[in-house]
């Protein structure tokens, strides 16, 4: 039966949880559209029967890469199949050519990074196969690649309502077993059961009245009062671009180990130098302080009842926001340390579970009325980064017998969002970051100069001690 006819047994509907709720709201303005992007070689592009049928692998494991967003007049609701119903037929997938504007996998990257069925783009090909009150949350697409090195392209775009950074990069790491021949997975079912907010225990969750009241004022001032990049162009229509960065094994290993001897994780050591490096771009005066925003994005899996692990794929992650005065005479490691006292703290009051709904509620208003943000640029904060890396220390042997030459995981941020998101991967014992941005909010040229000099300062900074570090900057 068709989901949107809204009946029978086959397709089991739930209204979107509060988390769930603000990402139907974000994504069609830009932000949320995660995406898993393969570069194939030219042996695996040719058995497209293959990727086909490992896509419909991957959706009969996961159900909630099978459901439907629907538009009610009451709003949103979530359709899920019913473990009764067959396994979803073939996805479509006839190889296309590149389109001119994206000559090569980079920019074809960013191309399909910013196709937005959600968005009702009426030139956007996807949304004109689909009604746009009963949308599916994933859509797979396949490029062939251009000599010398040709090979194909496989995008997979879903919604992120339905998957999360972790859940994507599981994903990923399926999609590209099921490639080589691996066998495919148990089928779960978490997300078609209950959303973030239902799974979290009653004890973790509850606020004071008062308490609730004075951190939503908190929040709106500190957004009020902090520094953000540059605006390059405002006004304009935007998408997400996306910088590459890495390092290699014996720069990735001194600078873990030296995030280790410091007390912090790498998570507070990138935000940190990020900040340092946005303060010397804009060359201001010895001494001028600025402030702040950073976003810790926490996986929340293993603190929910009963606990999930990163197959179970929908949205289960949570934020802490926190601000941070810098004068430009700090060490790395001091401002390092304190991003890692600011976000354990809070932590340790569970606020990434008690702050859930405030923080959803922000946002809601943020995309309803723009211009409570700095130049009605909807940025939330200087940069999200996320808790834990993510560590893949067996992709190597199993993405080349997968014919798979490149992996990238990410999502959009040109909406609702910070000026920098930052995905970051240790891939074999190399350190790689995806740095998401909105242009022409932001240029590539302005971004890329701030990632030179975080590189420059985390490479400095894990070659010497911090004493010596802070005459260097």
């Amino acid at each position: 039966m068709d989901p949107a006819s809204g009946g029978g047994d086959e397709w089991r509907t739930r209204a979107p949880g509060g988390t769930e709720y603000s990402w139907c709201c974000a994504v069609p303005g830009g932000t949320g559209t995660t995406l898993l992007a393969l570069r194939l070689s030219p042996s695996a592009a040719a058995a497209a029967a293959n990727i086909q049928a490992a896509l419909r692998s991957l959706q009969s494991a996961h159900p909630a890469l099978r459901a439907r967003l629907r538009t009610t007049p009451t709003g949103p609701t979530l359709a899920f199949p019913s473990p009764t119903l067959p396994p979803p037929p073939l996805l479509p997938l006839a190889p296309l050519p590149l389109p001119e504007s994206a000559p090569d996998f980079h920019a074809l990257l960013e191309h399909e990074l910013n196709r937005n069925p959600w968005g009702a783009e009426p030139d956007d090909a996807s949304s004109s196969s689909s009604d746009s009150s009963d949308a599916p949350v994933l859509f797979a697409t396949l490029y062939d690649l251009p000599p010398p090195d040709g090979g194909a392209a496989l995008f997979v775009r879903i919604h992120t309502v339905a998957c999360d950074r972790s859940a994507a990069d599981a994903l990923a790491r399926e999609l590209v077993s099921l490639l080589g021949g691996g066998e495919e997975r148990e089928p779960e079912d978490a997300a078609a059961q209950a959303g973030l907010e239902e799974r979290i225990p009653q004890r973790d969750t509850w606020k004071p009245f008062w308490a609730r009241g004075m951190d939503m004022v908190g929040y709106s001032i500190n957004g009020l009062r902090t520094s953000t990049l540059p605006f390059v162009e405002t006004g304009t229509d935007r998408s997400t671009q996306m910088l590459r960065l890495g390092l290699g094994r014996d720069d990735t290993t001194r600078l873990l180990d030296t995030c280790k001897e410091n007390g912090v994780k790498l998570c507070s050591t990138m935000a940190a130098a990020t900040m340092l490096a946005t303060r010397q771009t804009k060359q201001l005066e010895s001494g001028q302080q600025e402030t702040y925003s950073t976003v810790t994005l926490i996986n929340c899996r293993k603190f929910l009842e009963p606990a999930l692990d990163d197959h179970n794929v929908g949205f289960f992650y949570s934020a802490i926001t926190n601000t941070h005065s810098v004068h430009g005479e700090e060490g790395l490691w001091e401002l390092a340390k304190r991003c890692h006292d600011a976000y354990t703290g809070a932590k340790s009051n569970k606020k990434h579970l008690t702050d859930i709904s405030d923080l959803n509620f922000l946002m809601c208003r943020a995309i309803e009325n723009p211009q409570l943000t700095p130049s009605a640029a909807l940025r939330t904060a200087l940069i999200s980064v996320f808790e834990e890396p993510v560590v893949c220390d067996d992709t190597g042997d199993l993405q080349r017998k997968a014919g798979v030459e490149d992996c990238v995981c990410c999502a959009t941020v040109h909406g609702i969002g910070p000026s920098i998101g930052v995905f970051d991967t240790v891939r074999d014992g190399r350190l790689e970051w995806e740095c998401i941005y909105p242009a022409p909010l932001h240029s590539r040229k302005q971004v890329q100069e701030i990632f030179d000099e975080v590189k420059r300062i985390l490479l400095e900074a894990s070659r010497a001690s911090d004493d010596n570090f802070e005459d260097c900057i």
